[in-house]
């Protein structure tokens, strides 16, 4: 029982073909070949544009950034004022 198991779970390696080279091997070159020119164009695309961490913010930017900044430290300012009795 054993040994059918095994012989059932052995994996089936294709049949050398007969007369040079496995034309899948020439497919898998070929997309090599390919993506390797791919990277090559991400590369020359990536280097010319500015990286995240070096990219400068326009001042409009950092305007509203400060502007929103002052609104909410006033609304926090303001919740935590005791509230004034409704009586």
């Amino acid at each position: 029982m054993l040994v059918r198991a095994r012989r059932l779970r052995r994996v089936r390696r294709p049949e050398p073909v007969a007369g040079g080279l496995d034309p899948r091997a020439e497919e898998l070159r070929r997309k090599l070949a390919e993506s390797r020119d791919l990277e090559a164009d991400r590369d020359e695309f990536e280097a010319a544009e500015t990286p995240v961490d070096l990219a400068v913010p326009p001042p409009e930017v950092e305007q509203r950034r400060r502007r929103i900044h002052e609104e909410a430290r006033m609304a926090a300012e303001e919740m935590r004022r005791p509230a004034a009795d409704a009586d």
